[in-house]
């Protein structure tokens, strides 16, 4: 299935959170879309247009569509396991399991991940694939296993659902012999990562306002990659015009590690390889201490907050007070689905409010504090600030329709951003990517989702029969 394309929508009716500059809101407002933009916003009811798909908004809120800023889509398949587990637990025991992924399973877990997140008001997702099996020819080299094009199985499997999507082509070159985390069958030579993401970026990245597919350069983490790999690789996507993206300060494991390996802390060390910058974003950053924070805010450096995740770890609670009142652009994430069985990004919102107020107490963070994060936030973590994130004339209409009619909202009516970001998760009347309807009613019109699962669980079956 295809997305529905419509030439011009108007949802009429609605609140409406533009979650622009100024946070304009209406209480009951329109918006226009043509070919894929928004062309007309504002209070009371739209103008006449002829020929126009009209959605019925009243009863709900139109927001900016979400924006996911990390995630592991093949963990779909590993949901579940090892689930009292800590980071570094948690990876030891799947590691040998996602060693044998290929692209069809890949392609299975991206889509039905994909087509969950569009379910819970998604309408941008990265994902940060880093498990790329290899066959060893001696200690310190390694081949490709013959497993298939796994960052192209799941930006095909993006493109049938129907999301803007950020594949982040990761990688890992430090394993256990080395004195890294992973398995030496699961990490690649520096030579053969800097080949295979040139050649991602070059077949797959579109610079282009509106894009649907745009390639990150994500090493995964400090302690899985060597300084070569992070140094090369940031002068890799600079030469190249795209983005970095890493794992840091997600665990107190690794502050350990980078002050025992290189004398200093996680950030001191990517900051001298060159890995902090406004073309940066980093996901969790649950451990950052004050200068890490300035150095953060000085660099224009994002931070992809991921709450469910580093709750379901235990790995602790971000400073997004700090981390906010500093400047730095902070977005949400839902990390890998094998630490967060949820899958979905609108129950992050009020997962991110509570945690952040367990912190720093009741005025930590606001419900549009929250919604901004998910959405401009994001768009500033991707690059994308310019053409998606708020509902602004001349952006890209990915929209989200909330359903606030039925009981468990209907009386916060007089504050729709509350009754979203505080109450049970809202149904989603449509979700627009593009201007194309992917959600409707609460029904994803992209793809089967008992198709979607059914392949899922036959890939999972395959891997945990083996590896398990």
């Amino acid at each position: 299935m295809t997305p529905t394309a419509e030439a011009r929508t108007v949802i009429d009716g609605c609140a409406l959170a533009t979650v622009d500059a100024g946070g304009t809101e209406y209480a009951e407002g329109h918006v226009v879309i043509e070919d894929g933009v928004l062309v007309a916003i504002g209070p009371g009811p739209a103008p006449a247009y002829g020929g126009a798909q009209t959605v019925d908004g009243h009863g709900c809120l139109a927001t900016p569509g979400l924006i996911n800023t990390h995630h592991h889509l093949y963990q779909w398949l590993t949901r579940g396991c090892a689930p009292d587990s800590t980071l570094f637990e948690w990876l030891v025991e799947l590691y040998p399991v996602w060693a044998r992924i290929d692209a069809d399973a890949v392609h299975s877990a991206a889509a039905a991940g994909l087509g969950w997140l569009a379910l819970s008001g998604c309408s941008t997702s990265m994902d940060h694939h880093y498990v790329y099996p290899v066959v060893r020819q001696g200690r310190h080299s390694a081949s490709a296993s013959g497993r298939g094009d796994l960052l192209a199985a799941e930006i095909e499997a993006a493109r049938s659902i129907g999301v803007r999507f950020h594949p982040a082509r990761g990688s890992m070159d430090l394993g256990e012999s080395d004195g890294g985390l992973p398995p030496d069958h699961v990490v690649e030579d520096v030579d053969t990562i800097l080949e295979a993401t040139a050649q991602a970026i070059d077949e797959h990245h579109d610079p282009s306002p509106g894009s649907m597919t745009r390639v990150a350069v994500a090493p995964c983490s400090p302690f899985s990659v060597t300084a070569d790999l992070l140094r090369q690789s940031a002068a890799l996507a600079r030469d190249r015009g795209v983005r970095l993206h890493t794992h840091l300060c997600e665990t107190l494991d690794e502050e350990a590690f980078c002050r025992e390996k290189f004398g200093r802390s996680p950030t001191e060390y990517v900051e001298e390889l060159g890995w902090l910058g406004p073309d940066v974003w980093v996901a969790h950053g649950i451990h950052f201490d004050d200068d890490a924070v300035r150095r953060l805010a000085g660099s224009g450096t994002g931070v992809a907050h991921c709450p469910s995740s580093n709750g379901r770890l235990g790995a602790g609670i971000a400073r997004v007070r700090d981390l906010l009142a500093a400047g730095v652009p902070v977005g949400l994430g839902v990390d890998g689905p094998a630490s967060n069985e949820h899958g979905g990004l609108g129950s992050e919102l009020r997962i991110a409010l509570l945690v952040a107020r367990l912190r720093d107490g009741p005025t930590a963070l606001a419900g549009r504090e929250v919604l901004r994060m998910a959405t401009m936030g994001g768009a500033r973590c991707l690059g994308r600030q310019d053409d998606i994130g708020s509902i602004e004339v001349g952006k890209r209409a990915d929209v989200a329709l909330w359903d606030l009619t039925g009981l468990g909202h209907a009386d916060m009516a007089e504050d729709p951003v509350t009754a979203l970001v505080m109450g049970p998760p809202a149904p989603l009347r449509r979700l627009l990517v593009e201007g194309r309807t992917v959600v409707a009613d609460g029904e994803l019109v992209t793809a089967d989702v008992e198709a979607l699962g059914a392949a899922a669980r036959t890939a999972r079956r395959s891997l945990l029969e083996v590896g398990m």
